[in-house]
């Protein structure tokens, strides 16, 4: 017998997991499976039946059949949709404010994050602490007040702020900069120090450090923050439908709303075709940057 042979055979022999815990394991396993599927049958549900109903004509959706049923297919929701010139002034003027919206974001939160998560100076944590706090006031406490603001500068200056597409490009950020800045605080705190100090101790400043070494590193931060700021330009409604009423001045949310709800007629099969269109675009970010995104929000959650 060789050595290795002997020490094997005198190793203990492992023991074999209780039964009961190897039985506690699945039906753990199947309770969570469960309850996955109750989660995704419920988050899917409104989605399929939006699809279901944009394949039908105004006759079958008013008709006493099975809702859930497509008895005659029909694309000619989506066909309207895409040739009226209206859902396309609605897609661009949403493609082109969140655009706007993202850039004026990064270029504030990314800045605003470094500084508050390296550059220590007095106050640095309140005043960090303070720009999460101002993400938590909802925005029906705001619209308000913003739109006295308007009318008093419009009122100084004769400059038409109101029914503008373009004054979401200043309203947005105050919904976007704070959660932003803090999801980069949160990224750039997790990054070691030893970097930064590498880099001051090579020569460089503030803003190399920034642009060659953190932006680099902080990449699924980055993109996790650029993918809330389009959802939240793209999705909201609450804004748009204050400071803009013009047909070609309204975003999409809101274009939908007004231009295919005629008074007590709803036109439910291009409703349903013009939320599914308006879905898509982040739905798509989301399913190609998932992984970042949640990389991003997670980031800083064990280190202070």
């Amino acid at each position: 017998m060789t050595a290795a042979t002997a020490a094997v055979a005198q190793a203990p022999a492992r023991r074999a997991p209780p039964r009961s815990m190897h039985r506690d394991r699945v039906w753990a396993l199947r309770w969570s499976y469960f309850f996955l599927a109750l989660f995704a049958i419920f988050f899917l549900l409104p989605p399929v039946y939006m699809l279901i109903t944009s394949l039908k004509t105004s006759a079958e959706i008013s008709a006493a059949t099975n809702p859930w049923w497509v008895y005659h297919p029909t694309l000619a929701n989506y066909v309207e949709l895409f040739t009226s010139r209206q859902f396309l002034t609605f897609f661009r003027n949403s493609a082109v404010v969140s655009v706007f919206v993202v850039t004026i974001t990064m270029l504030i939160s990314v800045p605003a994050g470094f500084a508050l998560s390296r550059m220590r100076f007095w106050g640095s944590a309140t005043l960090a602490t303070g720009v999460f706090l101002t993400y938590l006031i909802p925005e029906t406490l705001l619209f308000i007040p913003l739109f006295k603001m308007f009318t008093v500068v419009t009122d100084w200056t004769g400059i038409e702020l109101i029914n503008r597409w373009w004054v979401l490009l200043i309203v947005y950020p105050t919904l976007t900069v704070p959660f932003c800045t803090w999801v980069m605080i949160g990224y750039f705190a997790s990054i070691p120090r030893e970097l930064d100090e590498a880099a001051l101790i090579d020569g460089a400043n503030y803003r190399q450090v920034l642009l060659r070494v953190f932006i680099p590193v902080a990449l699924p931060g980055l993109i996790a923050a650029t993918i809330f700021a389009f959802t939240v330009s793209w999705a909201q409604f609450l804004y748009p439908l204050v400071f803009t009423t013009s047909t070609d001045q309204l975003v999409l949310p809101v274009g939908i709303i007004t231009s295919l709800i005629k008074g007590d007629v709803f036109n439910w099969g291009q409703i349903m075709t013009g939320a599914l269109l308006g879905a898509a675009p982040p739905l798509i970010i989301y399913a190609f940057l998932m992984d970042y995104y949640i990389a991003g929000l997670t980031a800083g959650a064990t280190k202070g």
